[in-house]
């Protein structure tokens, strides 16, 4: 994702105290970003919930603007992981989307200022807010296409197939992830993997 300095500040932490003093300055930024919003959001802000010091932030971000496009790097990040641990020794690729549908409902729940900090990127740092999903759709996109030789599914256009199947995750995602969480996420996965297996037209 190449907005993210994630690999390549030269303020990347070296040590491993460093390290965490960077995701606690990341997590204090997911909640002040997700609750108040960018524009409201100020870096004493973030470092009060983060309990370091005004001057800790510059040790580690030169802005209030890099801090949220890493932040929206790192989350990208964390997402992808997520998911990725979760649909690990799935039998095949259909049962791997249904684990990553339930996954990402999870990890919405979870973190519901994602979508609000996600969003506001569109407006905020359209290109980090591109990022974010061209970093899913490549690695979606290479799965797919070794999904179809392995002859699990149909062969097709991964990359229309990885945008469309994104969407249905996303939508998902903030339809019982955020706006109302009621409901098995294990269901919902169990009602896209019908789809995903039969499609809609009656047999």
């Amino acid at each position: 994702m190449s907005t993210s300095n994630n690999d390549t500040s030269a303020k990347t932490p070296k040590t491993a105290r460093g390290e965490r003093t960077r995701k606690r300055l990341l997590d204090a930024a997911e909640r002040e970003f997700g609750e108040h919003g960018f524009h409201t959001t100020s870096i004493g802000e973030i470092t009060r919930r983060a309990k370091v010091a005004l001057g800790t932030f510059y040790v580690y971000f030169d802005s209030k603007d890099e801090i949220f496009r890493d932040l929206v790097a790192h989350m990208g990040q964390v997402t992808r992981a997520w998911i990725a641990e979760r649909v690990a020794g799935s039998a095949d690729r259909l049962e791997a989307e249904r684990q990553g549908v339930k996954a990402f409902i999870d990890f919405a729940r979870a973190h519901s200022d994602l979508y609000r900090i996600v969003m506001e990127a569109q407006f905020v740092a359209p290109d980090a807010y591109r990022d974010y999903y061209d970093g899913f759709a490549k690695g979606y996109q290479r799965n797919l296409k070794e999904a179809a030789e392995r002859g699990e599914i149909r062969s097709n256009d991964p990359e229309t197939l990885a945008w469309a199947l994104i969407g249905v995750s996303v939508f998902l995602g903030l339809r019982f992830g955020v706006w109302d969480k009621a409901g098995s996420s294990e269901d919902l996965a169990d009602t896209v993997y019908d789809l995903l297996k039969h499609g809609l037209a009656v047999k």
